[in-house]
């Protein structure tokens, strides 16, 4: 094929541009950071804070595991009823990511979180866990005493909510991994 007819085409997943007007693809790679990161991340019910966990201790790094869940069990509310907070809310995301960053700052830790992979500070060792929605949905259906069909509609929503919420807050496509 003719390199010069040919156009590379544009990555889903790309950042807002910053003020130089280049495109960071992630945008955690712009912050000065350690080189001794794993972020590991995966759709709902992928087994993220599973792996990262069992990671962390093998290889005695710090385990940094933000979530969502945690912040809405502080504030007294289920997941999805904060994940409709974040929808409206943009500085939401922000201030956890960037708490996120903080906590990486001094490397030697194992990210696991659905962002970690393009927030974490410096060049990580990124990880996707490419987990089947039917795997993923028995997960949550054991962990959260529910159905599969319920939780195969819980991941629906979560994976969907997800993914519109960082495509329009940070210009991220989570199913982007090129």
């Amino acid at each position: 094929k003719d390199a010069s007819n040919s156009q590379r085409p544009k990555a889903a997943g790309r950042s807002k541009p910053d003020a130089s007007g280049r495109v960071p693809r992630f945008p955690g790679s712009q912050i000065a950071g350690s080189s001794d990161i794993i972020a590991i991340s995966g759709l709902a019910g992928s087994g993220k804070n599973t792996v990262g966990g069992v990671v962390a201790k093998k290889l005695s790094f710090r385990s940094v595991e933000p979530t969502f869940k945690t912040l809405a069990a502080r504030e007294g509310i289920s997941l999805m009823q904060f994940q409709e907070k974040a929808k409206k809310d943009a500085n939401i995301d922000k201030k956890f990511d960037a708490a996120l960053q903080e906590e990486c700052a001094g490397g030697q830790c194992v990210v696991a979180t659905w962002l970690g992979p393009w927030m974490a500070p410096g060049k990580p060792l990124r990880v996707w866990l490419d987990v089947t929605e039917e795997v993923r949905a028995k997960r949550l259906a054991n962990r959260e005493n529910i159905t599969v069909e319920q939780a195969r509609a819980h991941i629906h929503k979560r994976d969907a909510d997800n993914r519109g919420r960082y495509k329009k807050v940070y210009g991220i496509d989570i199913y982007d991994h090129a």
